[in-house]
């Protein structure tokens, strides 16, 4: 069997596996504790896991495919990615911001996504995504300096940094800058968005509601 990009395809299969384990974790804890926030963190990773699943999917078996199929994957991809970044402001938001402001509030990431959803159902360049996700990322940083500077949560220094280190992993992809021929920029992307994922993850673990 021909693999068209078998390290991208393994580094988004790491990817999966990685994020996969963070939300089972996270649905488990934040269920158990009745904690909204990791609740939602919970299915932000599970999001990233179906992202990093398909694109690595996409990747590994594109040869395989017809243009239907790759279509599909494609998109089933960036609304996944849409997904995550959702998700991950409404548990931001439930950590940082008080009732009722949160509850008001909690529409910026609904109307965010049904305007990407109707966006990127007729676009397909990924510059889009990257459009979408990053003044969401900054709005995360924003709100967990907010919390700490606040409440002195060590939950928001953890998010933080994980949510920086994503930004530069994705400054990273777009600039295209690879290591080896066989080591491109999304492999490096995968790469350092691992270690963003897991300490966004330890911060996830100890968040809680307002």
């Amino acid at each position: 069997m021909q693999i068209s990009e078998p390290m991208t395809m393994l580094t988004d299969y790491i990817l999966a596996g990685q994020t996969v384990f963070f939300s089972i974790k996270l649905l488990r804890k934040g269920n158990a504790e009745n904690e909204s926030s990791v609740i939602f963190w919970g299915w932000a990773m599970l999001m990233l896991f179906l992202g990093a699943l398909i694109g690595g999917t996409s990747h590994g078996f594109t040869l395989y495919f017809n243009e239907t199929t790759k279509f599909l994957l494609k998109k089933a991809t960036v609304f996944s990615i849409g997904l995550t970044i959702f998700f991950m402001l409404i548990a931001s938001t439930l950590s940082t911001i008080k009732k009722p402001l949160s509850s008001w509030l909690l529409l910026i990431p609904g109307l965010q996504l049904i305007f990407y959803s109707f966006w990127m159902a007729t676009h397909d360049d990924f510059i889009y995504v990257v459009w979408n996700y990053s003044p969401a990322l900054f709005a995360i940083i924003l709100m967990q300096i907010y919390a700490y500077r606040k409440f002195r949560s060590l939950a928001a220094l953890w998010i933080i940094s994980g949510m920086l280190i994503s930004v530069f992993a994705a400054g990273v992809q777009v600039s295209g800058f690879a290591l080896h021929k066989h080591f491109n920029h999304n492999d490096l992307y995968h790469v350092i968005q691992m270690g963003g994922l897991f300490i966004a993850y330890k911060g996830a673990l100890l968040s809680r509601d307002c």
